[in-house]
């Protein structure tokens, strides 16, 4: 599943060639939102939020895609060849100069957007990673969701893919962080001190900012899909094993750099 880094370029890529300009065509397939409330209005923005992208209009409403394992989203000129069949477009948008076509995406909605706070793929959603504006209170907030009893007995590798904790955090930067902060990925959430789950929420941030191109210092993957391999710090072996939980994934990991907590 694309993780939030991989929305917010998605987002930056359409963006330049969307914002500002009026909508002169959409389309979707049945049964699907009526696109056609948005012809004849401007887009005011698109941007990222967690594992969703949103396009924001200037009649007040909003469409959502979440890719999950299958979308993407494809910009092309009027009348450039497309990379994949019509028939799985599940949205198309025309604007002077550009046509937007998400692909196979399972979620294309549209919703007006008064009732965003109310939402249920978007209400929820923790703090989010890359949200240009975190600071301190987002923080506190993500360290306070991963407290909330309801995780407390849950891993820290389950409780970090939670989107309703830290919103944009995937299989791929939850185990590097996890990795690169030696925190054992089987460790209940209440066996973990908050200065600990401070740092998880930090090095996520911040192995994502880099990942964009927002902040430097991206380096090559430590460990995953690196099962059996040595690992980078040490040379341990490293390991691999699915991932209990809501949100079913693997892991990988380094039995040496992250130890088993201690119950």
């Amino acid at each position: 599943m694309p993780e939030g880094d991989t929305l917010f370029r998605t987002a930056a890529g359409l963006r330049p060639y969307l914002v500002g300009r009026v909508v002169t065509a959409a389309r979707a397939t049945r049964p699907g939102p009526q696109v056609e409330r948005i012809v004849g209005s401007t887009i005011n923005a698109v941007e990222s939020q967690g594992k969703n992208l949103l396009i924001r209009f200037d009649n007040g409403l909003v469409i959502r895609t979440h890719l999950r394992m299958t979308g993407s989203w494809h910009r092309y000129r009027p009348a450039e060849r497309w990379r994949r069949g019509e028939a799985r477009a599940r949205l198309v948008i025309e604007v002077p100069g550009a046509v937007a076509v998400c692909f196979d995406a399972p979620v294309v909605e549209l919703f007006e957007q008064r009732t965003e706070a109310l939402h249920p793929g978007l209400g929820p959603l923790g703090p989010d990673l890359l949200d240009p504006e975190w600071g301190p209170d987002e923080a506190s907030e993500a360290l306070r969701r991963l407290r909330d009893p309801a995780r407390s007995r849950r891993t820290i590798s389950d409780a970090l893919l939670d989107q309703r904790a830290l919103a944009g955090i995937g299989n791929i930067w939850r185990n590097e962080t996890l990795f690169a902060e030696r925190v054992d990925p089987f460790a209940a959430v209440d066996q973990l001190d908050d200065p600990t789950l401070e740092r998880l929420i930090s090095t996520a941030r911040r192995f994502l900012r880099a990942s964009v191109g927002v902040a430097p210092g991206r380096a090559p993957l430590a460990v995953y899909r690196r099962a059996g391999r040595p690992c980078r710090r040490c040379g341990t072996l490293l390991q691999t094993r699915p991932l209990a939980g809501e949100l079913p994934r693997t892991t990988y990991w380094c039995p040496s750099c992250q130890p088993m907590t201690e119950a």
